[in-house]
């Protein structure tokens, strides 16, 4: 080994060296973004790391100059790495991308009224499975079973923890072992590798595909029925669609097939919703009433995308068939617990006035803003910041459009209004990846080698935040000896 890597070697410091180091200057007094003193596990866990890491650079040739195994730059690599311990893995972000649903940050925002129930339950004991009237032990569905009920029309409900769930319990329970038929072109694939013919395998039930990937006909379901055939399914292709000559057989019709042959009819309709949503200028999609009222047995749905509530597969229909499906021991594993009951109670609740709903649902309110009120929020934008990075990019504001997300209609944008950010200093990229690494990270997309913030995903309330976290990026990335990291992102 060359002297000068043995040397290097001999002068990085001791573990106990760094931890007295670090005592004699105190961690708060380093870096006062560090409110709170580290536990003694992670201050041992960062000066192993980073020694660790100093000895591999030194070994690879790395690491050649001995100022960086000097007590100043040592405590500083520490404190950096300290720090990012401290921050919770699970972070909130601030979603400008335009996508409403989405799916890698969380799907749905819940409402203030869900927000407060849930600290409520957090914070105290409840009737989670406690009957008040009677004083004996109750069911938890039964906490929002009667609102679904209401709602919808159906018999009976059932939730489990989301729609895959949902549709897994419902075929082992009504099929297993037996034949389900499917119409071709409605075998679904979502995100994560979600396959109706995969889920299907795994609940026991048997696929019986039929029709054509673009027709399917009514005598194609009939032609198909045996003695073995447990269940007509229907799945709703709410994450594509097929144009041109194409043909569907309407819930009604297949609903008619069952009750001739006695087979039960489902329908899982991915996203559901509760409310007609041409009003906001989007394809009609069915609402979970309109399905019921078709007459299926039961329908599955999730609580955390169009519905805009917490993660849940919801099981509605008939009282018999979620009756079965209540009591299958399947539905213990799957059940949900009582923050996703809070959440989704207080998000039903708000569906009794549709246009309370609408307003105070986030994910309602953002599928129906205006484009001119969209436009107002960017203006806001663009004028705290504009001046503030003056020479470090051009800002501008573009129409555009938003998506859905969530896979629920994907071929169909919003209209909505963007701020344009064109780097002067930096690239694109560049400017994405240090907005991606703020405290609070903010996301955008990347267009024609501009960077865009869609503003139907930001909050009012949150513009602010947006403002100073984009003039931190913005002048960190393109200037970083200017003492642009002095601006605190909230």
């Amino acid at each position: 080994m060359p002297e000068i890597k043995q040397k290097l070697l001999r002068a990085i410091p001791k573990v106990d060296e760094c931890l007295t180091w670090l005592a004699d200057k105190g961690v708060a007094a380093a870096d006062a973004s560090i409110e709170a003193a580290a536990p003694q596990f992670l201050l041992k866990k960062a000066v192993r790391q980073n020694l660790a890491k100093r000895r591999a650079a030194i070994l690879a040739g790395e690491l050649t100059d001995s100022a960086d195994l000097r007590k100043e730059a040592v405590i500083s690599d520490i404190i950096k790495a300290l720090r990012q311990m401290m921050t919770p893995n699970f972070r909130t972000v601030i979603n400008a991308t335009g996508v409403v649903v989405h799916t890698n940050m969380g799907r749905s925002l819940l409402p203030a009224e869900a927000v407060n129930n849930l600290k409520k339950v957090g914070a105290h004991y409840a009737n989670l499975e406690f009957d008040l009237a009677t004083g004996k032990r109750g069911s938890r569905y039964s906490l929002v079973e009667e609102i679904l009920c209401d709602l919808t029309g159906a018999e009976a409900a059932l939730v489990v923890n989301n729609n895959a769930a949902a549709v897994f319990i419902s075929l082992s329970v009504l099929a297993k072992g037996r034949e389900v038929i499917v119409s071709r072109g409605q075998l679904v694939e979502i995100g994560g590798s979600f396959r109706i013919p995969d889920v299907m395998a795994r609940s026991g039930a048997r696929l019986v595909e039929v029709g054509a990937t673009n027709r399917t006909h009514l005598r194609d379901y009939e032609d198909a029925i045996r003695q073995d055939t447990a269940l007509l399914l229907k799945v709703h292709t709410s994450n594509y669609r097929l144009i041109g000559f194409t043909a569907e057989v309407p819930v009604t019709e297949l609903t008619s097939l069952g009750s001739k042959y006695n087979i039960p009819v489902m329908e899982d309709l991915g996203s559901g919703c509760l409310v007609d949503l041409s009003r906001f200028g989007l394809p009609r999609e069915p609402t979970v009433k309109e399905v019921l009222a078709g007459g299926v047995d039961v329908v599955t749905f999730s609580g955390d995308k169009l519905l805009g509530g917490p993660q849940a597969g919801l099981i509605l229909g008939k009282k018999a068939v979620i009756d079965k499906i209540k009591a299958d021991p399947l539905n213990r594993v799957l059940r949900i617990d009582k923050f996703t009951l809070a959440a989704l109670e207080s998000i039903l609740r708000l569906y009794y006035d549709e246009e309370r709903a609408i307003r105070e649902i986030p994910t309602l309110a953002m599928l129906s803003a205006a484009p001119a009120v969209i436009r107002k929020r960017a203006q806001r934008l663009l004028r705290r910041i504009k001046a503030k990075v003056t020479g470090y990019a051009n800002l501008s504001l573009t129409a555009s459009e938003s998506r859905v997300g969530g896979g629920s209609l994907p071929e169909y944008g919003l209209p909505t209004w963007t701020m344009t950010i064109l780097p002067l200093k930096m690239t694109v990229n560049a400017l994405e990846k240090s907005l991606r690494s703020l405290d609070t990270p903010v996301i955008g997309r990347i267009e024609n080698e501009h960077f865009l913030l869609d503003l139907r995903t930001v909050a009012d309330a949150d513009i602010p935040a947006l403002a100073t976290c984009l003039i931190q990026g913005i002048k960190l990335s393109g200037d970083r000896e200017q003492g642009a990291g002095d601006v605190e992102c909230p």
